[in-house]
């Protein structure tokens, strides 16, 4: 019985929907908008009777619906555009998220609320909607404009940050306080995931599509990537990351490979079948009642969530050096709030921190805010024009110097090409250090288990955690001789800048030489003393922990030419891989 009144929910969603959207097509309205008013038509709260029985079914399908939005945001993500757009999307995505979380605690307690209540409206009001923006540009035909792709830089922070924000609610609304040192832990292991992910995805992942695309079969191909998609997702949850995160980085490594825009064409009815219930589910959870109680505090923070993105992202798109026309864009593109706020809001919810009615109005300000999304993005140029007449003369003087300030304080010629070689090796040395640091933080999570295998060969726990301090470090080898070299690299190049002839006489070349070798040892020094905190609970005895290093050092004296060699054929695929993926894009 329950297959069927299963399938017979999906028929009326489905009918309803289709029967809508092509209504509000026809009219020329977003199409999401179409899918959750299908969703309050059919929704238990829409007399005269409630048409959808298995409510928590299609709540599951609405997961996959995030899912397969985040993964498809993914595929259209590529690092080159994050890079590209970097300053702006940061700044206006951190000036958001700071002043969207005052605003809506403000407003909670002007209204009386908790301060719980409070504290999750602001990180409520505090991201904008991926999926509503995309879909919304998509429509509207736009997602390939400059504006689109700061905005699309800007969600990614968002989401990014987003993650970080349910981790700290969550650890708030349990211990009733938040400490910096769990703030920094948090964000910390986040990005640590994030880089490991995309490097070793970037080299495994692209390649076995590119194995399976030979068999020339879509089939194979989709289940394929579907079967990736989702066994990423879960190892993310296992991590006690959000799925969000998982689908969106395994769809941003797939973007990397040759196959992207067939993986494009395949997932795409897949994308529109689960996205379309994921909108019907936000329309289900519409509840008039809650609406009429509430309505002032909704239309209040509908005002507040247009106006305070508008000016924070615009504000933050201006800062960092965009004209106002495509700041104003920026802005009015990111006014709403959408599938991280329900995810906020359940969250509140499940932790039974936060009121009741806190949820429906959180739906029914999305609600009103994807409603005005298109219209907002469409505005946006008419009122720039309108508003470049209104503001005084001298104001718009001092806004245009201020481009143009900042446009010159950018390095030229040689400084340009320096900056920028410095750039390229301090994140080469990060991403070699994040490996390294995985690599320990792998040997102590699963350490237990390691020791339980070893214990047949080896007795002794101090013996166990140095075999595996030791293993960790022989496995880390090539990435701590690659990241000494970089940064060996890297302070010749300051020793050449800063010691010049006229300060250090007859004594330049040696003292450049000194400087060249002290930084990368002491670098190594402090790489070390990192990784011993990191491990701490692996760390073996400071005897054996000496014995495990001079094994190291004969290890590096011995294979030296050999580490470099495996080293450098991995970055050349990661570097070949992403390079097929710019001529694709292209």
């Amino acid at each position: 019985m329950h297959a069927i009144s299963f399938i017979q929910d999906l028929a009326v969603i489905m009918l309803v929907a289709g029967v809508v959207t092509i209504l509000f097509h026809r009219f020329k309205q977003p199409v999401v908008l179409g899918y959750i008013v299908a969703g309050f038509i059919i929704g238990p709260h829409t007399p005269p009777f409630g048409l959808i029985h298995d409510e928590d079914t299609i709540k599951t399908l609405a997961e996959l619906g995030v899912i397969f939005l985040m993964f498809c945001l993914g595929l259209e993500f590529s690092l080159r555009k994050l890079f590209k757009v970097g300053a702006t999307a940061f700044i206006a995505a951190f000036l958001e998220i700071v002043l969207m979380i005052w605003i809506g605690f403000e407003i909670g307690r002007w209204f009386g609320w908790n301060t719980m209540d409070s504290l999750f409206l602001g990180a409520i009001l505090a991201i904008s909607s991926t999926t509503i923006i995309v879909k919304a540009l998509n429509d509207l035909k736009m997602k390939n404009e400059r504006f689109a792709q700061l905005i699309f830089g800007v969600l990614i922070v968002e989401d990014i940050l987003g993650i970080g924000i349910i981790a700290l609610l969550s650890s708030i609304a349990v211990s009733g306080t938040v400490s910096s040192g769990e703030v920094f832990s948090t964000v910390g292991k986040l990005s640590l995931f994030m880089i490991v992910a995309l490097v070793i995805g970037i080299l495994l992942v692209p390649r076995l599509l590119a194995y399976v695309a030979k068999f020339e079969s879509n089939e194979m191909l989709l289940i394929t990537v579907l079967g990736l998609c989702f066994g990423f997702c879960l190892l993310v949850v296992k991590l006690e990351y959000s799925m969000v995160l998982g689908a969106f980085l395994i769809g941003a490594i797939m973007a990397e490979s040759r196959q992207l825009l067939k993986i494009e064409r395949l997932i795409e009815p897949v994308r529109d079948l689960f996205s379309a219930i994921f909108f019907v589910a936000i329309g289900l959870m519409i509840d008039p009642s809650i609406l009429v109680e509430y309505a002032w505090p909704i239309v209040v923070i509908t005002i507040a969530v247009v106006l305070g993105k508008m000016l924070s992202c615009g504000m933050g798109a201006f800062i960092a050096g965009n004209d106002g026309r495509t700041s104003l864009r920026v802005g009015m593109g990111l006014s709403q709030i959408g599938e991280f706020s329900f995810i906020i809001a359940a969250l509140g919810m499940t932790l039974q921190v936060t009121s009741d009615f806190l949820y429906p109005v959180a739906v029914a300000v999305s609600v009103i805010t994807t409603l005005l999304t298109p219209y907002l993005i469409r505005a946006a140029d008419p009122l720039s024009l309108k508003l470049s007449k209104v503001v005084p003369g001298r104001l718009a003087r001092v806004l245009s110097l201020y481009g143009e300030w900042l446009r010159s304080i950018q390095p030229q010629g040689e400084g340009a090409l320096l900056a920028s070689m410095v750039r390229r090796i301090l994140l080469q040395v990060g991403v070699n250090l994040a490996l390294v640091v995985a690599i320990f933080f792998s040997g102590g999570y699963f350490a237990s288990r390691i020791a339980d295998y070893l214990s047949e060969w080896v007795s002794d726990a101090g013996q166990q955690k140095a075999l595996i301090w030791g293993a960790a470090l022989m496995l880390s080898l090539p990435f701590l001789i690659a990241a000494y070299r970089k940064l060996k690299a890297l302070s010749m190049l300051l020793a050449e800048m800063g010691v010049k002839p006229e300060m250090a006489g007859r004594h330049t070349q040696r003292v450049r030489r000194v400087i060249a070798e002290v930084i990368p040892l002491l670098s190594l020094l402090v790489i070390f003393l990192l990784l011993s905190a990191l491990s701490a609970s692996i760390l073996p005895t400071s005897e054996l922990l000496l014995l495990i290093v001079v094994v190291a050092a004969v290890v590096v004296a011995l294979l030296w030419r050999w580490f470099i060699r495996v080293h450098t054929r991995m970055q050349i695929a990661l570097l070949e891989t992403l390079e097929n993926n710019q001529q694709n894009h292209h």
